[in-house]
């Protein structure tokens, strides 16, 4: 078949290989250069789904609402952050709507902040790794 050795499946009765990492991957951490690269990945994935909700946000308060496109930033804004609600809200469709919405930006502010710090905390456990793996 050509399959190299440890590469395949391995047959029944037969015992697979251990992958082995070499010395060079096992106590270093990545370079600087790929760890910003990391980090200014995640932000920008971070800053792309908050700008998409903060849009979603300000487009259904605009349609149920009827508010002007500033109050809209403003209600959508202060939701996506956290803080709550400054409008009242008049309409059936636009509590739906807000309470909807409201459930919706607390897992994007969780979403956002993972992927903003998983870079960092990922960095943070290889060094724990690292250290543990010296102790041996």
């Amino acid at each position: 078949m050509g399959v190299k050795p440890g590469r395949g499946r391995v047959k029944a009765g037969e015992a697979a290989e251990p992958r082995v990492m070499s010395k060079r991957f096992d106590r270093t951490l990545a370079p600087s250069d790929v760890f910003y690269t990391r980090f200014r990945r995640g932000a920008a994935y971070a800053l792309a789904l908050i700008s998409g909700t903060l849009a979603v946000g300000m487009i259904g308060y605009r349609a149920f609402e009827h508010m002007s496109w500033l109050d809209a930033f403003h209600q959508s804004a202060l939701l996506l952050s956290g803080m709550g609600p400054v409008v009242d809200i008049k309409s059936n469709g636009g509590k739906i709507f807000d309470s909807v919405y409201a459930l919706f930006c607390g897992v994007i502010l969780l979403a956002s902040t993972g992927l903003m710090f998983a870079p960092v905390i990922h960095r943070i456990l290889h060094r724990f790794h690292i250290e543990d793996a010296a102790d041996r």
